[in-house]
């Protein structure tokens, strides 16, 4: 990293600076509050600063990094930190979707600080960083619960449960070189497009190991991730929120040299079945790769919504909307692949022919259908005997579950051998790189949020 500019708002007495720096050459808005072993109350002043850097970035149009290291709103200053913070919270949503934006928390976000990290499209804490909004005094105070600042918002809390951190580093430093290798995929821009990246690997070369990782067996698991990697450029790739939802596989890897975003289901977590975590995470990626014109290939193998009445209370409804939205309102490359399973409501939702992904291809083994054999027979079949039943799945398998059918009917455009599917993809991106997707006007739609 190296410095550019002395500082956008230079003159002013504060722990904080905001100047346009130099990542592995990409010209980012840094932000930072100063290293302290203390943390920082938020001042007027300190948002000033930040809100002056985050001006420059939309005036720029460059991405924006921000590391903090805050205990909140300055008490002492009534509520002129809470105006700035406001005024900092409000440019940050404009950067959404036209820059990229990150932050590193390193110490304590807590309050209005650690609601911003909601805002940004990465967040990379270190190991010894916490966040909350409110904290273990006032959660005793209204609750009676103690709870320790470590049990609340620790950074291995806000990665595996919160779904909050990207990833966890070990210092400032390890955050910034992963924001600089999170870059490499993404444009400065809204209307850019993300640079081509260098690779010897061949468009054309086969895979026949991608299928070979699918079990035999319909219920057997295995590592999606083991597909992803056969796949893509010199099997590469940069995992998003690994920890969280661990149902879901969201990732950054390169095509023929074109950075992608996949989105795959996990059979080895939950069998690979969607619930409101997973929803979350695949329609927040989905949304980002849209706003920044990054192709989205979908991986598919789920045997549809995680069940239980806990899910559907807490709203699964309206957080599995979230995904299909995301795909239905998303304009840039799609191509979607059905591994084994694809069933029921997760089969529209994992962007379907039907969703408007550009190109659905399928495995010989592809099942598509509203359930499998086994549950259809359980409902359809009720006293039977087990002979009659054995009969019906057979039946049912041969006419519904196959690919061929769906093809016929025009729901997948090609079964393809498992050995061709990285070289489809690449021809299918090559093929799609001009789309251009224009949209009715309107201000913006109502996301199931």
């Amino acid at each position: 990293m190296t410095l550019e500019d002395v500082g956008i708002a230079a003159g002013i007495p504060a722990p904080v600076s905001a100047r346009v720096t130099r990542l592995d050459d990409r010209k980012v808005m840094w932000i930072e509050f100063d290293p302290s072993e203390t943390a920082h109350p938020l001042s007027s002043q300190m948002t000033t600063i930040i809100t002056e850097g985050l001006r420059t970035a939309l005036d720029e149009l460059i991405p924006v990094v921000l590391v903090v290291n805050s205990s909140g709103a300055d008490i002492a200053e009534g509520v002129a930190p809470l105006h700035g913070w406001g005024l900092a919270a409000r440019l940050l949503t404009k950067c959404s979707g036209r820059v990229p934006t990150f932050a590193i928390v390193d110490g304590p976000a807590v309050s209005g600080p650690a609601l911003l990290l909601g805002l940004v499209d990465f967040v990379v804490m270190t190991s010894t960083s916490y966040a909350f909004v409110n904290g273990p005094l006032i959660i005793r105070q209204f609750t009676g619960v103690e709870i320790s600042k470590d049990e609340l918002g620790s950074a291995s809390t806000m990665e595996r449960s919160a779904g909050l951190a990207t990833a966890v580093a070990g210092s400032r430093e390890e955050g910034r070189d992963l924001i600089e290798a999170i870059l490499t995929y993404l444009p400065d821009r809204v209307d850019a497009e993300p640079a081509r990246l260098a690779s010897s690997d061949d468009a054309r070369r086969l895979t026949p190991e991608a299928g070979e990782y699918i079990p035999e067996t319909a219920t057997g698991s295995y590592d999606v991730r083991s597909i992803i990697e056969s796949l893509v450029d010199d099997g590469e790739y940069l995992e998003i929120r690994p920890l969280w939802a661990q149902n879901i596989v969201t990732t950054f890897a390169a095509m023929d040299g074109r950075p992608v975003g996949i989105v795959a289901n996990q059979p080895m977590a939950l069998a690979g079945t969607l619930d409101i975590p997973a929803s979350q995470k695949a329609a927040r990626f989905v949304n980002l790769c849209d706003a920044f014109n990054i192709p989205i290939i979908t991986l598919v193998d789920t045997p549809g919504f995680y069940p239980g009445k806990d899910l559907e209370w807490r709203g699964m409804i309206r957080h599995g909307a979230q995904l299909v939205y995301a795909y239905g309102q998303a304009t840039v490359p799609r191509i979607c692949v059905i591994l084994r399973k694809s069933y029921g409501g997760a089969y529209i939702v994992m962007d379907s022919k039907k969703m408007g992904n550009d190109v659905c291809l399928a495995w010989p083994w592809a099942e598509l259908a509203v359930m499998g054999a086994g549950q259809a027979s359980a409902i359809l079949r009720r006293g039977a005997t087990d002979d009659e039943r054995i009969a019906f799945e057979s039946d049912y398998s041969e006419r519904l579950l196959n690919p061929y059918i769906a093809a016929e009917r025009g729901y997948v455009d090609d079964v393809i051998d498992p050995a061709d599917t990285r070289s489809t993809i690449c021809a299918s991106l090559s093929m799609l790189s001009n789309k251009r997707d224009r949209r009715p006007s309107r201000r913006h739609g109502n996301s199931p949020l």
